[in-house]
C-alpha cells in the first residue's frame, strides 16, 4: 500500500473513532495526534532511505507543533489513532501494530542505554489508556487493554487487560477473533474500589468474631457504622 493511501487512512480515522468530530475542518486544528502520525509517516520514509537528518528535522517540527514525540525509526502500522495526544512519546525501536488506539501522555519508552531493541512491541487492536507507561523490550499482545496511568514492565498476553503500578493482568479473554468494540475504553476494572470493598468486609468479619468471643455489646455503634458503610458502597456503585 502506497504512502498516500496510508495518509488518507490516517485522515479518516477521527471520523470513525471520535464522536466529537463534527466537520472535516476540525481535523486541521483539533487533532494533533493525526498530524503527528502523518509527519511520522513522511519522516519514516526519509529515515528508511538514509536521509536521517531530514527525518529528525521533520520529527522535531512535528513535536513542536503537536507536543507528540515519535522517533522516525519507530515502526507504526496502519490506522493507529492517537486521541488527545499531548505528551505521547514513542521511542526509536518501538513497534506498533494495526488498529491501535493511544490516549494522551502515553510513553513507549526504554529502560536500557544499550543499542538494539529496547522499546515495546504493541500488538494490533490494542487500547492504551491515558498516562500509561510501557517500558523496555516487552511485548503487549494483540487486542489488549492497558489501564490509564498503568506502568507495564512485563509482557502482556493477547486479549488481556492490565492495570496498576506495576501493571498486573486482571482480565483475560479466551478468544481468537478481533473484538469489534476494541476502541471502547470504559470497561477497565477499578482495582482500588475492589480492594477497599475487600478490606471493609474483612474488618467487618474480624469485628464480628471479636464480639462473639468477648460478648461485647456494640449494637448502637454497629448501626451507625452500617449506615456509613451502606452509603459508601452506594456511592461507589454509581
Amino acid at each position: 500500500m502506497g504512502l498516500l493511501s496510508i495518509l488518507k487512512e490516517d485522515f479518516l480515522l477521527p471520523k470513525k473513532n471520535d464522536p466529537a468530530l463534527h466537520s472535516s475542518f476540525e481535523l486541521f486544528f483539533n487533532y494533533p495526534g493525526v498530524w503527528a502520525v502523518i509527519h511520522y509517516r513522511i519522516a519514516h520514509k526519509f529515515y528508511q532511505n538514509g536521509f536521517k537528518v531530514i527525518a529528525r528535522i521533520i520529527s522535531g517540527i512535528a513535536q513542536f507543533l503537536t507536543s507528540i514525540d515519535i522517533h522516525p525509526a519507530a515502526q507504526i502500522g496502519r490506522r493507529v489513532f492517537i486521541d488527545h495526544g499531548f505528551g505521547v512519546v514513542i521511542g526509536e525501536t518501538s513497534i506498533i501494530g494495526d488498529d491501535v488506539l493511544i490516549y494522551q501522555q502515553v510513553t513507549l519508552g526504554g529502560v536500557s542505554l544499550s543499542k538494539g531493541k529496547r522499546h515495546p512491541t504493541i500488538g494490533s487492536g490494542c487500547v492504551i489508556g491515558g498516562g500509561a507507561k510501557i517500558l523496555g523490550n516487552i511485548t503487549i499482545g494483540e487486542n489488549c487493554k492497558i489501564g490509564a496511568n498503568s506502568v507495564v514492565i512485563k509482557d502482556v498476553p493477547s486479549f488481556s487487560t492490565a492495570v496498576g503500578v506495576p501493571a498486573r493482568i486482571v482480565k483475560r479473554k479466551a478468544v481468537t477473533q478481533i473484538d469489534e468494540t476494541k476502541f471502547s475504553n470504559d470497561d477497565f476494572p477499578d482495582i482500588s474500589k475492589e480492594m477497599i470493598v475487600y478490606l471493609m468486609k474483612r474488618v467487618a468479619v474480624l469485628e464480628y468474631a471479636i464480639k462473639e468471643q468477648d460478648g461485647i455489646d456494640v449494637s448502637k455503634e454497629d448501626g451507625e457504622l452500617e449506615d456509613i458503610y451502606a452509603n459508601f458502597i452506594d456511592s461507589m456503585n454509581k
